[in-house]
């Protein structure tokens, strides 16, 4: 029974909850109903009043633009002023578009007439429609602005609307147009109406004047031809200096003018092309330096960079740089320290750090700063070869010589540079006498002389001294004005990373600011100021202080130039620095950089990210391999005095991070016997690690391998060339198989490996075979037509494990190399500085001096009719190869010959041995490590390889000599022998003399007493096949001199591999003579007797 009444009362209770909502339903589709009809009815109501306000414009204003000739058919101003008003408020862009063109060019027309019913601009001067017309001209005025930015420059039809729409708002901008306050009665008002357009123009800057400019300006301008006229480009101008004038040129409206007008891109570049009065017209009212001071605030220049970003600020300080450019000869020179140079100087900072933030894996390139990430912006790209046009004039000479005005006069108050072409011609005035300075120590006498000034301490002199006869100090004003300068142009090259090389072009060629550096350089103090920059970076120890970057800005631009000369330039014309000069750079730079890395003034855990270092460090490393290839100071020039190699080495060994930084950065401040022990200890080391030890190497796992003599290279290449480079690493024993087919008897029977590798480097080097070939200078180089050899690449690559095998033992082998091949070895041509045509004239002197001669000559280079090609005669069969694609059509001309030579040098040094020298090196790297060779410059690497090109040390070798047999160093044979060489041979003789028994002409690089094994001398008694060994008999023989049998018809022998000389008991010193004269003199070979 409850349970009836309590589900009927549920039933009842939702009936009427349904009910509730369905009644809310209603009234919430009644409401709705009535939004929508008044909505529709307002909608309706509109159109209809829009249709009949734009029937009636049309029947005040007509349908098609009022025709010049007609102005006198104006409407009355009162009429067209209400009609207008109603239109104003109901303006489509869409649809309005035309009625808005026929309404300006009716606004254009009225301000012509001199009629005051007909002119606009007297119902602003009506008392009950003046508010109004205000209000209605600022909304008009807005209206255009909106209008404008819709346009684009490109289309010819809309860009006639622009010129119109930008004359509206010209002339409702000011009154000097208006042509009816030009009565005598109206003239009064004119103060008034002045006030009425400034309060107009304020509103318009207000609601995006500058905004609607720059866009216009932006769409016309930035593309690959300016769709912009130049009246257009002067009314824009125009209409953005006016509200600067206004309000005298307060910061508010400046800033509004840098961030719109002078960033838009190539401004000023176009203003000087299209619209010179416009320029003018910035000029006269100083722009460009109410611009500058205005950014020397860090707030100010902070707002303009943060709302323009990184792209837009570039194109800001394009502007201000062509703008100051164009003003070298007034405002710059006022400007240009401290303002400009600050300002330019903290933009450029400003857009490093931009794009160091922008870094991203999504990263696009810009033309002048590098990869970053950017938006795509198409009228910034098309603009950029401009902009970067405009960047190139801060480098340009006229703005170089206003910036550097300062060093300019310093230089002027300094005593004659050492650089002086009179003053070095005693040091070295042409090639010949520099290459002919053999003796260290008289190029060292001869420098040190050039050298000597009143400081005596001083290696530097006393060139660049100021005429008061005291050093400059580092922080004084001159100094850090010139520090100041510098610190904007390296700025400049880290910044515009793109342009690097062209800001760098244009410090060195189109100013003295190179030399003038360096002579303030010298003018610090004996040692270049050393000391001081050395305190001053223990205070900014990231080298950020403007002095380091006058430093850096010095070394950049000196590499860039020395990168460029060519030997006649730097030897014999030295311009503009004299050996002399180089010479002192190279021991101020080397001692900086030392003091740099073992004070601790630079990280040594990642050196080469210290900018300081990188710039210091790459001209010296140029002037060192400059001095390499040809010297012009001595050995000991490189030496730092303060190193005692002994602690040096000790610290090395136990691991001290600078002493091995040292060593890898700058190893040529110990001397090269020092790093050639080094290198010896670190193969020591490795053998010891891969189990390669004489111990080791004793066990039966050693290589044994069996070759012709007749088939030498054929066998070994067979048997080696598939072995492992640790095998190759250990001990290979040989054995040697004569004509007849049998194993060769004697000492020589086994262990022979260095005969081997003498022999078969001896063949392959053999021009003959056509692997390598020999320079006009007697060294070799591979071939560029060895592929006519069978399997060529595979000899390369043996050839290349043999040397290295050479090496790795300390072999020394008797093959001169061409220098550059050598540097190809040692991975120098990956270098920047690495200059093909440098290193040309140790292939083809001959060629070296016709690409010179076209380098340096005057007249037009298309005259002599040469092409980007190369043609070659390769089996009577001439073969063109082109230097570029498309060469054999390309003319060499003044513009391009540069290219041309560097082109023709890599083609012949690089090009056509590519593969060979790619195999080579892939062989000798897999044996000898490649971090090892930067320990040795090219020259001392040949020494590495061929040994020391010195005269024979008799006396060394002497007291390093083993004998046997019977022989000891009083017997008298031993002792004529030794007088013989010592007084009865020529230098040549004692050379062949050393090569018969080592087979090499050249002595060790540490001396004989590090010759494997030690050069022995063994009596013998019968010939080279009787040999059995010594014997008690034999040797009491030989100890005794008693003849067994004469040995008048015997020749001294040699076995290389052992460095022994088996020399006969010979009766006479003459005989022994003739006999040994013979003998080294004969170049029959091995198993002479």
């Amino acid at each position: 029974m409850f349970s009836t009444h309590e589900s009927n009362r549920e039933a009842f209770l939702e009936a009427t909850r349904e009910a509730r909502e369905e009644r809310a339903a209603e009234r919430r589709r009644d409401e709705a109903a009535v939004t929508i009809q008044a909505a529709i009815r307002g909608w309706l109501v509109r159109c209809s009043v829009e249709k009949k306000t734009r029937e009636h414009f049309d029947e005040v204003f007509g349908t098609e633009p009022l025709p010049a000739d007609q102005t006198n058919t104006l409407p009355v101003a009162t009429e067209a002023f209400k009609e207008a008003a109603r239109f104003v408020k109901i303006f489509d862009l869409k649809k309005d578009k035309k009625r808005f063109e026929i309404f300006t060019r009716y606004l254009l027309a009225s301000m012509d007439s001199e009629n005051v019913k007909q002119s606009y601009v007297s119902c602003g001067m009506n008392k009950e429609l003046t508010l109004h017309w205000i209000q209605h001209m600022k909304d008009v005025l807005h209206i255009t602005c909106k209008v404008l930015e819709s346009l684009q420059a490109d289309v010819s039809s809309d860009n006639r609307l622009i010129s119109l729409y930008l004359h509206l708002l010209l002339a409702f901008t000011a009154t000097n147009t208006w042509r009816i306050i030009r009565a005598p009665n109206l003239e009064p008002l004119r103060p008034a109406l002045n006030k009425l357009t400034e309060n107009i123009m304020g509103d318009l800057v207000c609601r995006g004047l500058y905004t609607t400019l720059n866009c216009v300006l932006v769409r016309g301008l930035c593309r690959g031809k300016a769709a912009l006229r130049g009246p257009a480009i002067t009314t824009i101008v125009t209409l953005s200096m006016r509200p600067l004038i206004a309000t005298n040129y307060s910061d508010k409206l400046l800033s509004l003018t840098t961030i719109h007008i002078l960033s838009v891109p190539a401004l000023v570049h176009h203003l000087v092309l299209l619209a010179p009065e416009a320029l003018k017209m910035i000029q006269n009212s100083n722009l460009f330096a109410r611009a500058v001071e205005f950014m020397q605030s860090e707030q100010n220049l902070r707002i303009v960079f943060n709302t323009l970003e990184g792209p837009y600020a570039l194109c800001l300080l394009a502007n201000l740089v062509h703008m100051g450019y164009e003003e070298r000869d007034g405002a710059l020179k006022e400007l240009a320290f401290p303002q400009f140079n600050f300002v330019v100087t903290k933009l450029l900072e400003k857009c490093r750090e931009y794009v160091t933030t922008k870094q991203s894996s999504l990263t696009q390139w810009h033309p002048v700063l590098g990869w970053f990430s950017r938006p795509l912006d198409q009228h910034l790209n098309e603009a950029l070869s401009t902009v970067k046009t405009q960047l190139q004039l801060l480098w340009s000479g006229p703005v170089i010589k206003v910036m550097f005005s300062t060093l300019t006069e310093l230089v002027k108050d300094q005593e004659p540079l050492i650089s002086d072409s009179n003053d070095v011609s005693g040091l070295t005035s042409t090639t010949s006498t520099l290459s002919s300075l053999t003796s260290a120590s008289l190029l060292k006498k001869a420098f040190e002389c050039k050298l000597s000034s009143s400081s005596k301490n001083s290696p530097l002199g006393s060139g660049g001294m100021p005429k008061s006869g005291t050093y400059r100090k580092l922080g004084s004003n001159d100094i850090s004005t010139v520090a100041m300068v510098c610190s904007m142009y390296h700025t400049a090259t880290t910044t515009l990373s793109q342009l690097r090389m062209d800001i760098l072009t244009g410090l060195c060629y189109k100013s003295d600011i190179v030399i003038h550096l360096w002579m303030i350089l010298l003018s610090l103090g004996p040692t270049c100021g050393l000391k001081s920059f050395l305190d001053l970076l223990s205070v900014s120890t990231k080298a950020s202080a403007p002095e380091f970057h006058m430093l850096m800005l010095f070394c950049d631009a000196t590499t860039h130039l020395v990168t460029i000369l060519d030997d006649i330039e730097m030897y014999e014309k030295q311009k503009p620095f004299s050996v002399a000069d180089y010479a002192a750079m190279a021991y101020f730079l080397n001692n900086f950089i030392y003091k740099l890395i073992h004070n601790g003034l630079v990280d040594v855990r990642n050196v080469k990210n210290s900018p300081l270092f990188s710039s210091l460090h790459t001209l010296f490393m140029l002037l060192y391999t400059r001095n390499s290839r040809r010297r012009y100071v001595p050995n000991t020039h490189w030496l730092i005095k303060e190193v005692r190699v002994s602690s040096f080495m000790a610290d090395f060994g136990r691991g001290k991070k600078s002493t091995q930084v040292l060593l890898q950065e700058m190893p040529h401040i110990i001397p090269h016997e020092e790093r050639v022990v080094l290198l010896r200890l670190q193969v020591a080391n490795e053998k010891e690690v891969l189990g390669l030890t004489e111990a080791a190497c004793a066990a039966p796992q050693s290589t044994l391998i069996t070759v012709r003599r007749s088939r030498l290279v054929e066998d070994g290449y067979r048997q080696l060339a598939s072995l492992s480079p640790q095998a190759l690493k250990g001990l290979i024993r040989v054995r040697f198989i004569n004509e007849q087919g049998l194993d060769e008897a004697g000492i020589d029977q086994d262990g022979v490996f260095k005969e081997f590798l003498e022999e078969t480097l001896k063949r392959v080097f053999d021009p003959s075979l056509n692997l390598f070939r020999l320079t006009s200078e007697e060294r070799l180089y591979p071939s560029p037509t060895s592929s006519m050899t069978e399997n060529h690449l595979q000899l390369f690559e043996f050839t290349g494990k043999m040397l290295g095998k050479a090496v790795y033992e300390g072999i020394v082998i008797d093959c001169p190399f061409a220098s550059f091949f050598l540097s190809q070895i040692l991975g120098e041509q990956q270098s920047a500085l690495y200059s093909s045509i440098d290193e040309l004239p140790s292939l083809d002197p001959e060629l070296y001096k016709s690409l010179t001669y076209i380098k340096h000559y005057e007249g037009d280079v298309s005259d002599l009719d040469l092409t980007f090609s190369y043609d070659e005669d390769y089996l009577g069969q001439i073969i063109t190869h082109e230097l570029r694609p498309g060469g054999k059509a390309v003319s060499v001309t003044n513009d391009n010959k540069i290219v041309y030579i560097h082109l023709m040098a890599h083609f012949k040094m690089h090009t056509q041995i590519k593969e060979q020298t790619k195999a080579f090196i892939r062989g000798f790297r897999s044996i000898v490590n490649p971090e090892w060779f930067g320990l040795f410059s090219v020259p001392e690497f040949q020494r590495l390889i061929s040994g020391d090109n010195v005269a024979v040390d008799l006396k060394d070798l002497r007291r390093h000599t083993q004998y046997y047999g019977g022989f000891h160093d009083k017997h008298r044979v031993v002792c004529w022998l030794w007088d013989i060489l010592e007084q009865d041979f020529k230098e040549e003789e004692r050379a062949l003399f050393l090569k018969f028994v080592t087979s090499c002409s050249k002595p060790p690089l540490l001396g004989f007493t590090h010759l494997e094994p030690p050069f022995s001398i063994r009596c013998v008694e019968v010939g080279d096949d009787e040999d059995t060994g010594d014997t008690i008999g034999s040797v009491i023989r030989g100890f005794f001199a008693i003849r067994k049998r004469d040995p008048v018809n015997r020749l001294p022998t040699s076995s290389t591999c052992f460095n022994l000389l088996k020399l006969p008991n010979y009766q006479r010193k003459s005989t022994l003579r003739e006999k040994l004269r013979y003998a080294i003199t004969s170049n029959t070979g091995f198993e002479l007797s």
